[in-house]
């Protein structure tokens, strides 16, 4: 025994120091990275929608990421959670943590249970949050959201939410042991823990009974007692005085005889609050007031009675006046209205004069003769009605029946609405048949009906009934001509009156630009997107004046919106030193974007001011006169940003385009600032998360993928559609589906030369002066003819007379080296004879030919 307690303490340092280095390195390492992993798992669910944007950009330097560990994290977040099992993720940071207490020997878990476990809900979990969530979102990941659609499409909805709970309950009853017998001996003994402590809080039974049998002999002869108490009564204590409801004596001065207390009523003695003097007197016997009996006073006399009046004054008794009933019939009614009085201040009172004298402010003298265009414009088509098949109709009918009964779906009623393009077949379903079961035959139905663009609504927004969309053989035709020509459209009160065209129902579809308040337009190539650009347009130019609306048209293709720059000066708007009001050069829509900042500020400036919170509320007070412009107030009109190709801009600006059009979406809405942006690539890479976010309006033309249908309406469905101005309208709450109205070039040309041929203004509306900071850095005010090289002159008429301004180009012909030639470089820059850099491009030379150049030069000399 001596020599086993000698081996004892010489066992546990060699313990200590089993752990090596390696050892030590490792297992921290893996719990490092097992923190690392949980904190960019969290910082992804916070902001994975933003973020997922940016995944494939982590070499690109200007692109910041929201994660917490920046782009590592979200690239963790990426492959483990949206990429993989979802949040699952969170238990392979915790394996992490595991292998790295294991390799640094910590007895924290039992390694293999641990792992076991672990496994189990990795494969678990996803499928679950996958069926929870119906693929919505990031929490089951691909992996969840995946094997959830097989085995739903397997098993059916019932089963597969079957099997999750049979193999959770599985794994809770080999986990925890949990056979019957075990949980009726816990049942059990819980049920005799409960009675015994019930039991404990009852108090002893013969105590409580004693208790009850005094408190009830007490009762009784209090009973008594006051039925044999004489009724003698004084109305001035119980009645009028209100110390009888407080249980206190009365005191009764020196001189006055006591007052008697009945023998048979039980004195209660309280202390004494109320004197007539300041110096104590003798307490007389208290009288006990009972609020169930009346107080018993002994009377001698009825010389002797008096009345006990307490030092609490107490009110007298009011009189009670008989009052006469008059008949409701015989009362006087008489119903009078209170003026409205105005009470105008001075400047109210002068706007008031103004308006007497001159009448309301008319925005449009300034272009009195301005005829809007008429209807006769627009190409007519002929017969736009539609034409019932109903063979087709009936053939349809009798597909979609029998390919519905044949996967066990009965039907118990069936209606056909016929549309423009499609035909919408409306059907009840019988009881107990799962809406999901219909929904998910989509692709057996396009097979049977031979069609392509079969769109499900499961179920229809409103109605109790499942919509299928089927497009018809001989598909009608929608002009802008009938659309703009119908009394919805000429009648309409919207502020900025927008005709997309006609519905599945074949009624005309108009939506308010004000109010939506921006719109987002994609889809790809030869779809209708362009069309419906131009629908857009067309049905603005034809319901305002030039003095209420103008447009920023940006169109890097230079072909899209050249047709409308013969409304110059009608009803475009344009930087002040461009010479062109549509925009096609990318440096230019950089300028132009931030020039509608500043002019946005400028009208919040002028709303602030005017105590208006939007444009229209401005507008009405300035023709009411209310406003004085020689304080910079005037009319303002709507301003429409117009963006043709979205995604070119993006490709060659970047986040210079993006931040203006950005905050323009965030706040311009108010001063009457809109925005259409139109793109044929609807990528998360060109509609990031921050343009989605302020676009809620959206119109979708048919895209290639289910992809680009969810980052433009953020669910599938733009993929079905059929082309040829077949769109998916998104205003925020629910998807319409839409015929878009056709117009033609020539009609579009016909409308502009219309306009442009009648009086405009002088000039396109300028807006705000943008100067760029490249553009100060590089001024002539920068450049001082003092400090220029001796080679400058000869420099520049090298550049001018070759019309290329190129660094090495000066190398080579001055035999310069580079940091020389560069420097001349920029200070040709700065002085105005060549332009910015450019790229790869060679410098654009600014002066045209030698003799402008010795002039220039001479200037620069004197």
């Amino acid at each position: 025994m001596d020599k086993k307690t000698q081996k004892k303490p010489t066992e546990s340092p060699e313990k200590g120091r089993i752990l090596s280095k390696p050892r030590i390195f490792f297992g921290l390492t893996f719990i490092l990275f097992s923190a690392v992993l949980a904190l960019s798992f969290i910082s992804y669910l916070m902001n994975w929608k933003a973020d997922q944007s940016q995944a494939g950009t982590m070499l690109d330097k200007s692109i910041k990421s929201s994660n917490i560990f920046g782009k590592a994290g979200d690239w963790f977040g990426n492959i483990f959670i949206f990429e993989s099992i979802g949040i699952a993720s969170f238990i392979i940071a915790f394996l992490f943590l595991v292998v790295g207490t294991m390799i640094l020997k910590k007895k924290m878990f039992k390694p293999w249970k641990t792992i076991g476990h672990s496994l189990f809900f990795i494969c678990w979990l996803p499928i679950f949050m996958g069926a929870l969530t119906k693929g919505q979102g990031v929490l089951g990941g691909v992996y969840g959201y995946q094997i959830m659609d097989y085995l739903n499409a397997i098993i059916g909805s019932v089963g597969l939410w079957t099997v999750l709970a049979a193999s959770i309950l599985l794994y809770f009853i080999l986990e925890f042991n949990l056979r019957p017998s075990s949980i009726k001996a816990k049942l059990t003994k819980i049920n005799e823990n409960t009675i015994e402590k019930v039991r404990s809080m009852m108090p002893d039974s013969d105590e409580d009974f004693k208790a009850d049998e005094e408190l009830k002999e007490e009762g009784d002869e209090t009973e008594i007692e006051e039925a044999e108490a004489p009724n003698v009564t004084v109305s001035d204590i119980t009645n009028n005085n209100p110390i009888s409801k407080v249980k206190e004596p009365v005191n009764v001065p020196k001189g006055f005889p006591e007052i008697q207390p009945a023998s048979s009523i039980e004195t209660i003695t309280t202390p004494n609050h109320t004197s007539f003097d300041n110096e104590p007197k003798e307490v007389s016997e208290p009288v006990s007031l009972n609020l169930s009996t009346k107080p018993t006073i002994p009377v001698s006399s009825p010389e002797d009675a008096f009345d006990i009046t307490p030092s609490i004054p107490v009110p007298a008794p009011v009189p009670v006046v008989p009052v006469t009933p008059v008949p409701a019939e015989n009362i006087k009614f008489n119903v009078e209205v209170a003026p409205v009085i105005d009470i105008l201040d001075d400047s109210d009172k002068k706007s008031q004069e103004l308006v007497e004298k001159h009448g309301l402010y008319d925005h449009k003298l300034d272009l009195p003769n301005f005829q809007m265009p008429p209807v006769e414009l627009l190409k007519d088509y002929g017969n736009e009605e539609i034409s019932i098949n109903k063979e087709e109709l009936e053939e349809n009918k009798n597909k979609i029946v029998g390919l519905l009964k044949n996967f066990n779906v009965g039907i118990a009623e069936i209606k056909a609405t016929i549309g423009p393009t499609v035909t919408l077949y409306e059907i009840v379903p019988e009881a107990g048949i799962r809406v999901a079961a219909i929904k998910k035959l989509q692709d057996d139905i396009a097979l049977n009906l031979s069609a392509l663009g079969i769109r499900i609504i499961a179920p229809m927004p409103g109605k109790g009934t499942i919509g299928i969309e089927v497009p018809r053989k001989n598909p009608t035709m929608v002009s802008m001509r009938s659309v703009i020509g119908s009394h919805k459209f000429q009648n309409t009160d919207m502020d900025l009156p927008v005709v997309f065209g006609k519905t599945i129902s074949n009624e005309i579809f108009m939506a308010d630009l004000s109010k939506m308040p921006h719109l987002l337009m994609a889809g790809a190539t030869g779809q209708g997107k362009s069309v419906g650009i131009n629908a857009i347009l067309t049905s603005l130019l034809y319901k305002k004046h030039p003095s209420e609306l103008k447009f920023v048209m940006v169109d890097p293709k230079k072909v899209e919106l050249s047709l409308y720059s013969k409304i110059e000066r009608h009803y475009l708007a344009k930087l002040p030193d461009a010479e062109e009001a549509i925009i096609t050069d990318t440096n230019k829509v950089i300028n132009t974007l931030n020039s509608l900042c500043i002019e946005m500020d400028t009208r919040y400036d002028l709303l602030k001011n005017a105590f208006c919170k939007n444009l229209k509320e401005y507008n009405k007070k300035f023709a009411e006169r209310k406003l004085n412009p020689e304080n910079g107030h005037r009319f303002l009109p709507y301003i429409v940003l117009v963006v043709d190709e979205f995604a070119d801009l993006i490709m060659t600006a970047g986040k210079e385009v993006e931040l203006p059009i950005a905050r323009l979406a965030q706040l311009a809405r108010a001063v009457g600032i809109h925005l259409i942006v139109a793109t044929q690539r609807p990528s998360v890479n060109v509609i990031t998360g921050m343009i989605k976010a302020n676009f809620p309006a959206r119109a979708a033309f048919r895209v290639i993928s289910s992809v680009d249908s969810r980052t433009i309406l953020d669910s599938p469905g733009a993929d079905q559609l059929i082309g040829k101005g077949d769109m998916l309208y998104f205003n925020g709450n629910e998807i319409l589906r839409l015929q878009c109205a056709f117009v033609d070039t020539p009609e579009v040309e016909r409308l502009a030369e219309f306009i442009g041929e009648q009086k405009g203004y002088s000039s396109a509306l300028l807006l705000p002066e943008y100067v760029s900071e490249d553009a100060n850095s590089s001024s002539v005010g920068s450049f001082d003819p003092n400090e220029k090289d001796a080679l400058f002159e000869e420099a520049a008429r090298i550049i001018v007379s070759t019309q290329q301004g190129s660094t090495s180009m000066l190398q080579r012909q001055l035999k310069l080296g580079y940091n020389r030639a560069g420097r001349i470089m920029d200070q040709l820059e700065a002085s105005g004879i060549v332009g910015g850099f450019n790229g790869a491009k060679a410098r654009e030379v600014l002066i045209s030919d030698l003799h402008s150049l010795e002039q220039f030069l001479e200037d620069l000399r004197s």
